[in-house]
């Protein structure tokens, strides 16, 4: 959960900044997005075609174990209440 809410600040941060120097960002919000998930899934492209020349099967397992962390990266996990009574 840090990294989700060292990444919001970073962007609060460069947004008041931006807001502050009267500047616009530099792309729409959408668009960047959409770049980004195009890059993510750009990246996979090269170990499929590994794969698919190699004469290895392409199999929902390869897949999610190979492609799907990179593109959906770590995601958080809850901690439990024991977890959270040691610490507190």
């Amino acid at each position: 959960m840090k990294p989700y809410l060292l990444s919001l600040g970073a962007g609060l941060l460069v947004g008041i900044v931006y807001s502050l120097i009267n500047v616009r960002s530099p792309a729409p919000p959408v668009i960047a997005l959409v770049g980004l998930l195009g890059i993510l899934a750009g990246e996979q492209i090269v170990p499929l075609a590994k794969r698919l020349l190699s004469d290895q099967p392409v199999t929902t397992g390869w897949l999610k174990k190979e492609c799907a962390p990179h593109v959906l990266g770590t995601l958080p996990v809850g901690e439990s209440k024991s977890e959270e009574n040691k610490v507190g």
